[in-house]
């Protein structure tokens, strides 16, 4: 059921390798740009800055409705602005004032809480995933994975990764007696406790215990 290839090998210290396989890219990712920043409403329209910019993209109405929808809901909890992280098309726009009109791709994640631009290892991030009730979060790269959990040390582990159909991705590790799969699907995702949405749904089985969550792929994952 692989719909990939090539096997890549990484070593992550003190423990054994750790087995990717590699994703295939978009059809149409050539022509569109992955940006994050502040996510505002001006005028009734969506205004982005990308991070560590001072210019500012009005957000085209194409495909842009469910957003719209995300973004007032959260701006109206609180005032803004709020971080995204999204996928699309940049080109000239009529409007006066910004400095260009982005067609929306894909929405990866919308937040109001979290590090947002100040995220050093979003660059370094294939996946990550979290959940609450019990709080945990597993961080993905290409050196292996690393499982968070309150009260507890930090786990990390090889792991072993498959591709599935429709987007679906399974990760698992069995190293230093533990058994743990986490299993993403494209699935409009919301943070149970911060309101945060993200584009995948997620499941975390470790030791035979389930707990669920929601996911995204970070900054070193070309999808």
């Amino acid at each position: 059921m692989h719909l990939s290839r090539t096997l890549l090998f990484a070593l992550l210290p003190l423990f054994a390798s750790c087995q990717v396989f590699s994703e295939k890219p978009q059809a149409d990712s050539a022509k569109h740009i992955r940006l994050q920043g502040e996510l505002s409403l001006d005028a009734g329209q969506l205004l982005l800055r990308p991070c560590q910019e001072q210019r500012h993209f009005v957000i085209g109405e194409d495909g842009a409705a469910d957003l719209m929808r995300d973004a007032s809901e959260l701006l109206a909890a609180g005032p803004g602005p709020l971080f995204v992280d999204l996928r699309g098309q940049l080109a000239a726009s009529p409007r006066a004032g910004v400095d260009g009109q982005l067609t929306l791709g894909r929405v990866y994640r919308l937040q109001r809480e979290g590090q947002g631009c100040a995220d050093l290892n979003f660059k370094r991030t294939l996946l990550h995933a979290s959940g609450q009730e019990p709080s945990w979060s597993v961080a993905v790269s290409s050196q292996g994975l690393i499982l968070n959990r309150p009260g507890q040390q930090p786990l990390a582990l090889p792991y072993l990764e498959e591709q599935l159909p429709e987007g679906r991705l399974n990760l698992s590790s069995e190293a230093n007696g533990q058994r743990l799969q986490l299993w993403a699907a494209p699935q409009r995702c919301v943070d149970s406790m911060s309101g945060a949405l993200q584009h995948l749904s997620a499941e975390l089985r470790l030791n035979g215990a389930v707990m669920r969550g929601c996911a995204y792929f970070g900054g070193a994952r070309n999808d």
